[in-house]
Formats: structure tokens, sequence, C-alpha cells
């Protein structure tokens, strides 16, 4: 299933060109990560109290198309898990029009807090943890 959050592009967000800055692209990803949780059913207290938290090992931004400031956009995001430690992350940033603005990928984790170590089977963790695991399944 892919998650989605509508998101406004503020005009302190913007560079000297009048475009998203590009570190927003990232604030923009992780919010939708974290609602994607939320919605699941994992707020970020949630996961504190259970001892683990979800960690990004690596990420690529594709920048496709300029981004100005008051377009609305929606921002995807999905879970595809493998076996092992990591899953991947995919997520997009769309506007109104459907025309892609950027595509964010990426690899995670989820960290036992005490160890510091990556659990072994994020999915399963995730999935026992959360009231709506069906939303954390790509």
């Amino acid at each position: 299933m892919t998650f989605s959050v509508d998101v406004a592009v503020r005009g302190y967000e913007l560079d000297t060109q009048g475009h998203l800055n590009q570190a927003v692209y990232l604030q923009y990803a992780e919010h939708a990560r974290w609602e994607l949780l939320r919605a699941a059913g994992l707020p970020q207290d949630k996961l504190l109290a259970s001892g683990v938290g979800p960690v990004q090992l690596e990420v690529r931004v594709r920048y496709l198309r300029e981004l100005r400031g008051g377009e609305r956009v929606r921002v995807t995001c999905r879970f595809d898990y493998g076996t092992g430690k990591t899953f991947t992350l995919a997520q997009q940033i769309i506007k109104e029009d459907g025309t892609v603005v950027a595509e964010i990928t990426g690899v995670a984790g989820l960290l036992d807090l005490t160890a510091r170590r990556l659990v072994d089977d994020p999915k399963g963790r995730l999935a026992a943890l959360a009231g709506n695991p069906d939303l954390l399944t790509g």
C-alpha cells in the first residue's frame, strides 16, 4: 500500500530563486514517513516506549521539476521489505496535476535503542506493535 499526505509549499521554504529549497524535499519525505507510522498506530512515543526507532541509512533524491510557493503537493510513502535487517523506502512528491516533481528512495531499518543494533525482522516487529499493520506493507 502507498500512503500519502498533502503539503502546501510555504514561502519560508523557498531558496533565493523562488524554488522549494532542496533540503525541504527531505523534510517533506520525513513528514510523510512519520505520518504513515502514526496512521498505522505507531506514533513516536509508542515506538520509543517499545525500545525501537526507525533509522534512515541511505537516501537518494531525484529532483525532476521545480516547486514554488503556494503549490500543493502529495507526498507518498511505501515501505518495501525484503529479507534481513533493512527495508527500502519509496516516495514521490507529486503536484496536484499529477506531475512527479521528486523521487526519494532510501534504505532504512529499525534500531533497537538499547543494543544500538538493527532488529532482525523490522517488518514483523513493526507489525506486532502497530494497530493497523496493513499500512506498513508495500
